[in-house]
């Protein structure tokens, strides 16, 4: 969802705590043995619960009781027979479709609804929540923070963001992190590693059998979510771009075919009476849920994006491509070279365009011409700014929306050349921005996951009622069976609205 251009958080009592802080010996509960520390376990609670609530900023939270309620008693569950049980536990669906999951220490655990909706029951589930539970168990985080101490206190201070906030890839974290120093390196604020994941997966699968969950639930969740890496990397070809990046949970972790070996290795070492997999209780649970974007955040329908909380629309040229982020939406060309940036102006910046441009562009020189776009009120400035390599070339367009909201409207590029070549498009996007129509927001429906039968047809009659792209394949994935097969006829299945 759009947010304020610019975030500030006060940090200072953590800031402080870890610039004194020298580290103590402390008890692991997972190894038992002791090891030296710069975060105690009240230090844990303390930071786990600041970050928490910039987290809930960075994300939203699915503003569904009823499904935040079953992931927070199935974690409950699991934690209540792990190595931490005392922890103060909170389990949250975050209102994102990233493939995601992650931990704070504290005990904060977190599961996005993209990768609930790969998911094909409750025992999947609960092993996607052990491994981060593991995290927080073994105290993962604070043994990067301590390990972080070596680089110097000063650079620790200033990273500590990213060790809490971007080890499982929390978008963000790495922009605040260098708001506090611009001499943390990326290095520091990196994934967890290799062995403390493997160390993740291990404790996830013995807290899976100690919940009466076959482990072996842990291999179906990987190799679902590599076919779905399988089908962005396919989609990518077909379209003529580039491979996407991994899920920021797959590409967190170790290589997948080392993970499946260590886990199915370890699920043999569990032998029981285990309960059934959960699959109608989840199922359950997940219909009604928004697939990919949801109207909180914004929505991309083709060309087209829009934002009901906010009242706005705009349309990309074609061939260009929508990104809708937390703190920013971008539109960008097919050479990835220019782009126009769409941003919400924060409230501290002023409530007048020209005050807008004053406080929050701060240019040194430049001219700003009123017209009207869309029947929306709009300032266009072409001026520049001072910057360290002298005089830089500023033009911004703003727009006031509903609740007098000032949007700043940026074109960028990688140098002058490309920044023409794209003054056309540039422009058709710009003056494509308006508020929603009623047509816009008849468009604007987000996709919805439900239950049904699996037909006599198959997939491919499911895909002629089904509003995705790339239907067939994308109902294939959800379900598991994008490798082939099919589910028997009559069985329950996920569908999209």
């Amino acid at each position: 969802m759009l947010q304020e251009l610019t975030r500030r958080i006060g940090w200072p009592v953590l800031l402080a705590a870890l610039l004194t802080a020298c580290g103590s010996a402390i008890v692991n509960p997972v190894t038992g043995q002791a090891e030296r520390s710069v975060m105690s376990e009240q230090m844990e609670l303390t930071e786990g619960a600041k970050a928490h609530q910039q987290v809930l900023q960075e994300y939203g939270v699915v503003k569904d009781a009823r499904l935040q309620a079953y992931v927070n008693n199935l974690g409950q569950r699991l934690a209540r027979l792990s190595h931490r049980q005392q922890l103060p536990w909170h389990f949250t669906v975050l209102d994102s479709p990233e493939i995601n999951a992650f931990a704070l220490p504290g005990g904060y655990v977190y599961v996005t609804r993209g990768i609930m909706a790969y998911l094909q029951n409750e025992a999947e589930l609960a092993g996607v929540v052990g491994h981060e539970i593991g995290h927080v168990t073994a105290r993962h985080g604070a043994q990067r923070a301590t390990r972080q101490q070596d680089a110097g206190l000063g650079v620790l201070a200033a990273s500590v963001l990213g060790v809490v906030l971007e080890s499982q890839g929390v978008s963000g974290a790495g922009r605040l992190a260098s708001e506090v120093s611009q001499t943390v390196a990326s290095g520091y604020i990196a994934s967890y590693s290799r062995d403390q994941e493997l160390q993740a997966d291990s404790l996830g699968a013995e807290y899976l059998a100690r919940t009466a969950f076959d482990p072996r639930n842990m291999v179906n969740v990987i190799n679902s979510l590599k076919s779905q890496e399988r089908f962005a990397v396919d989609q990518a070809r077909a379209e003529g771009r580039s491979a996407p990046t991994a899920s920021s949970w797959l590409s967190s972790h170790p290589s997948n075919d080392q993970r499946l070996q260590q886990i199915s290795q370890q699920a043999t070492q569990y032998q029981g009476n285990y309960v059934d997999e959960g699959r109608t209780r989840y199922l359950q649970a997940i219909a009604g849920m928004a697939f990919g974007e949801s109207a909180e955040q914004g929505l991309t329908r083709g060309q087209n994006f829009y934002h009901t909380d906010l009242g706005i629309a705009i349309t990309a040229p074609a061939g260009w491509k929508i990104q809708n982020e937390a703190s920013q939406l971008t539109v960008t060309n097919a050479a990835r070279d220019a782009a126009l940036m769409i941003q919400v102006a924060p409230a501290k910046a002023g409530s007048t365009h020209d005050e807008v441009i004053r406080n929050l562009l701060k240019p040194s020189q430049g001219r700003t011409e009123r017209f009207t776009l869309n029947g929306l009120q709009a300032s266009r400035f072409v001026g520049s700014r001072a910057t360290n390599q002298g005089q830089q070339a500023l033009e911004a367009t703003l727009v006031t929306g509903s609740k007098a909201t000032v949007y700043v409207l940026i074109p960028v590029a990688k140098n002058a050349a490309a920044l023409q070549q794209a003054r056309t498009a540039l422009a058709q996007a710009l003056d494509s921005f308006r508020a929603l129509t009623g047509q816009d927001r008849a468009a604007a429906r987000p996709w919805t996951l439900r239950t049904a039968p699996f037909p006599a047809g198959g997939f491919a009659q499911l895909a002629r009622s089904s509003p995705l792209p790339q239907a067939e394949a994308q109902l294939r994935l959800i379900n598991g069976y994008y490798s082939g097969g099919a589910p028997r006829v009559g069985q329950v299945v996920k569908v999209v609205e």
